[in-house]
Parts: C-alpha cells; structure tokens; sequence
C-alpha cells in the first residue's frame, strides 16, 4: 500500500506550486533598478529581462520578504477578481476562452483547483464546530448550570436562616424549590456521561462487528482495515486527510467521463476536456465549502445552503457545457444529465482508491 505521509508530500509540492502559480508575477516596479540581468547577465531594457523574464528591480529588505509572504499567500489581484466571476456565473465563457488561448487574464484552472481544495480542507479543520452538541460541550453546560443551581441554593438557605417567623414558610418553600434544581442538574450530568459512554460502547460494538466482517482476500490489507476499525473515529479524520492529500486523483478519474460525451464531435481535445473538469471541480468545492459552514453556522442559512445545493451544480454544469462548447439547448441540456450520474461514479470510484491507498 502507499504510504498516506509520503504521498500526502508530493501532493503538498504540487498544492506548494500550485498557491504559487495562483497569483500575479511581480510588478516588477519598487526596488533599486538594474541594467545587467543579475540572473542571466543580459542588458535589460524596460521592467524584465528579455531573456529569462526576472525583475530589474531588486528588493533585499526585511520589509520586502513580509510583503512577499502577503503577495504569495493573500494578494488577491486583477487576474483572481475576473476569474472568480466568470466561473460562478460565466463558467462556459471562462472555460472557452482558456482553452483558446485568452489566459494572461484569468488564474489558471489547475492553480484554481489546488488553492480551492487547500483553502477548503484547512477551513474545515480549523472552523470552530458548535461544542453544545458535542459530548465534551454538553458535559460543560450542565456543569455550569449545577454551579449555578449550588449557588441559588446557597443564597435561598442563607436567606431561610435570616428569614422572621411570618416569612419563614416562603423562604423554606424556596430553599426546597432551590434543592430540586440543583438535584436535577446533578442527575444531568450524570445522563451527559451515561449517553457519551453508551456512545462510546455502540462504537465499540460497530466498530468490532464491521471488523469481523472484513474479508477481502488479502490479509495484510483486511489486518488493517480491522486495526482502523477499532478506532473508527481515528479511522474517519484519517480518511479525510487523505481525501486531501489524494483530492488531485479527482482530474484524472473525471476527463474520460467527460470526454465520452464528445467521442464522435472533432475539434475537442483531453486538454479541453482537463480544463472543464478543472473549473467544475473548483465551483463544486466552493459549493461544499459554503454548505458545511453554513451546516456548522446552522438555522436558516444552513436551511437555504441545503435547497440551493442539488439546483446550483447542475446549471452551473449545463452553462459550462453549453457555453465551453458551444453546444445548443438540447445538446446540452442531455449531457449534463449523463454527466450527473458520471459525477456519482467518479465519485464512487474516488472514494473507493483514496480508501485503499489510506489504508
């Protein structure tokens, strides 16, 4: 089997290209100005050398190596605010004027798809996830407010203890209402822990059942597959990395799907099929970005993110192919269809390399 660390490398070299080809060449305008290529050694006329395209303006301060950082990592420039509209709503235009030729003005599809699927998996593992549903947060509001009940119920017996014979009655009447509170509050911790360990249990319980289910042929792999069963929680972060780390699988998996749909059309090449792919699975990984932290976020948003969801990636599907390739309503309209039921397989068969190749 691979190895997930060292594949999860190579990918981070590409994503490491990738973030850097995502934006603009330097200006080329601030620093001192130099006539002889400090590269090549060639004369320099104008603001690049002419035969190896670096900068005749040279920076070598402290500042300058923070504004690099700013510029690689956040700069987001001319070529990022063009792209980003055309591929949510001009996506077929986007991807037709890419492929024949028109590109100093748009952020290159591969560069896109690699800053996206970065952006999206290092936001998902940092966005803060609602502790009062978790386990741990539960335990945490139920601890709270049995120090608060232990603290009305302090005040209400200090209360009784000063309390004049004509108001002793009410008072007795609050410490007792005070007591049953704290009581209750008490046993709801006791329910929070009894739940987080019942949980724990079941998954145990599945845990042990699916292991003991596990029969592929291969040994080793079926000892592994038990060995991350036991922890199916470990199991799941895992496989999430690695969804990550494997994401660029993804391209080569989704072009022959697409280019099944233009086998008897001449004139469309698997580059002009790489680049559908490309900006498709970008826009789709904006989609799932903004459906999970909606999800998180919850309420309404998380409602309207959930019915926009199945209506928004077919259309942006059908204008890019109708656009990209110049096709028209009826022509377009049948190959977004099979091009759904293509995205489920592609995705099955994703799935199903990233879990053996984790495992």
């Amino acid at each position: 089997m691979v190895d997930v660390d060292a594949a999860g490398a190579v990918a981070g070299a590409v994503h490491g290209g990738g973030l850097g080809a995502a934006v603009e060449k330097p200006a080329g305008k601030a620093g001192e100005a130099q006539h002889i290529c400090t590269d090549c050694g060639a004369e320099i006329h104008g603001r690049f050398c002419s035969s190896c395209g670096q900068p005749a303006h040279l920076h070598r301060t402290l500042l300058h190596l923070g504004e690099e950082v700013l510029h690689g990592v956040m700069h987001f420039d001319s070529r990022f605010w063009r792209t980003v509209p055309l591929l949510a709503f001009r996506p077929g235009r986007l991807t037709r004027e890419w492929v024949h030729g028109k590109r100093t003005r748009y952020v290159s599809p591969m560069a896109m798809f690699l800053f996206t699927m970065f952006v999206l998996f290092m936001g998902l593992s940092y966005f803060p996830v609602d502790g009062g549903n978790s386990v741990v947060g539960q335990q945490a509001l139920a601890t709270a407010d049995l120090a608060r009940k232990n603290t009305e119920l302090a005040n209400a017996e200090v209360a009784l203890e000063k309390a004049t014979p004509e108001n002793k009655a009410a008072a007795q009447a609050r410490v007792d209402r005070a007591r049953a509170a704290a009581e209750t509050a008490g046993e709801q911790i006791g329910n929070v822990t009894d739940t987080a360990r019942v949980r724990t249990d079941i998954r145990t319980v599945i845990g042990s059942d699916a292991a003991d289910a596990v029969n592929t042929g291969n040994k080793k792999l079926d000892e592994k597959i038990r060995h991350k069963l036991e922890n199916p929680e470990l199991a799941l972060y895992k496989l999430q990395q690695a969804f990550y780390k494997f994401s660029f699988l993804l391209i080569p998996i989704s072009i022959p799907f697409v280019a099944s749909l233009f086998l008897w059309k001449r004139g469309f090449t698997l580059y002009d099929h790489g680049v559908f792919v490309l900006y498709s699975l970008t826009f789709i990984s904006w989609l799932v970005m903004a459906l999970a932290i909606g999800t998180r976020i919850g309420g309404i948003v998380s409602a309207l993110l959930w019915m926009t969801l199945p209506f928004a990636i077919p259309v942006h599907m059908y204008y890019q192919l109708k656009g990209a390739y110049g096709l028209r309503t009826f022509s377009a309209l049948w190959r977004t269809w099979f091009l759904l039921w293509f995205c489920t397989f592609a995705l099955g068969l994703f799935v199903a390399a990233v879990t053996v190749l984790s495992a």
